[in-house]
């Protein structure tokens, strides 16, 4: 009889270590499913997130709620949760009255950091350009759809041609614009310069003739802007992508009275400062 109890109290107590096992199992597999489906959920809304802010980067003049569920392909609902959550961060800005939505101080900040390290690389080559010419040197970075003037090495020269740091500038029409344009693949180029063309910055040249002098660019010759963006003006400059994308130019700008005479050295010495990458 004891043998029997004890081998029925150990049948009867494997039965329940099995169920006991199946239940944790069970509960395990169903956690581990949770967790998995959360992981998905997370990862989708930071892929949704992401895709907001890129279009944001690309209409730098604000958008709204339904503009961007239309652009992005999901419910106005869904953009509404993902815009809040974006705006409480900073990421984006809501007010109303400044063309919608559009990107928030806190993207602007990390963009700013990148160039500040693009700055910090190229202001000895800056530096070494104005040191040998004696003029002004100029650093922007693309801004959306515009040049964005972030540095600037004045020059020695009596008479010379200084912007004013946090000014912007057109694409087609000048030699940061255009070196930056040789930086985009050419549909890129082609779309942002036809845009250029309905607004105040309209160049005057064919867009054709254009399109042929970023193609030149593309294979290494300076960019130039002889008189377009601004009368008495000229420049010659080139432009570099850093490791994130972001594209970079470096101009020098020469009041025209001098341009032709200086046009040939101040190119070398361009090309001689210009980095490999």
């Amino acid at each position: 009889m004891y043998l029997i109890a004890v081998k029925h109290r150990s049948i009867d107590r494997l039965s329940q270590a099995e169920r006991s096992w199946t239940l944790v199992s069970k509960m395990r597999r169903r956690g581990l499913g949770e967790q998995e489906s959360q992981r998905h959920q997370g990862i989708q809304v930071i892929s949704r997130a992401a895709d907001i802010l890129r279009l944001l980067g690309r209409k730098t003049g604000g958008m709204s709620l339904g503009q961007i569920a239309r652009e992005v392909g999901l419910p106005r609902s869904t953009v509404q949760r993902i815009v809040a959550a974006l705006a409480a961060e900073g990421f984006i800005s809501t007010e109303k009255g400044y063309g919608g939505i559009r990107i928030g101080p806190e993207i602007q900040s990390l963009a700013h950091a990148t160039a500040s390290d693009m700055k910090d690389r190229l202001r000895p080559v800056m530096k070494r350009i104005s040191d040998e010419s004696g003029e002004t040197v100029d650093l922007a970075i693309l801004d959306g759809n515009r040049m964005l003037f972030i540095d600037q090495i004045v020059g020695r020269q009596r008479l010379r041609a200084v912007s004013r740091i946090g000014e912007s500038f057109p694409l087609a029409t000048t030699a940061n614009g255009k070196a930056a344009l040789a930086c985009m693949d050419p549909a890129r180029t082609a779309g942002l310069i036809a845009a250029e063309t309905k607004g105040r910055d309209s160049p005057r040249r064919p867009i054709k003739e254009i399109l042929a002098e970023i193609d030149n660019i593309r294979k290494g010759a300076l960019a130039t802007d002889e008189n377009e963006h601004t009368e008495g003006i000229c420049a010659l400059g080139f432009a570099i992508k850093d490791r994130n994308g972001d594209v970079f130019a470096v101009s020098t700008p020469v009041p025209s009275a001098r341009y032709e005479r200086v046009k040939v050295e101040l190119s070398k010495t361009i090309q001689a400062c210009r980095p490999d990458c």
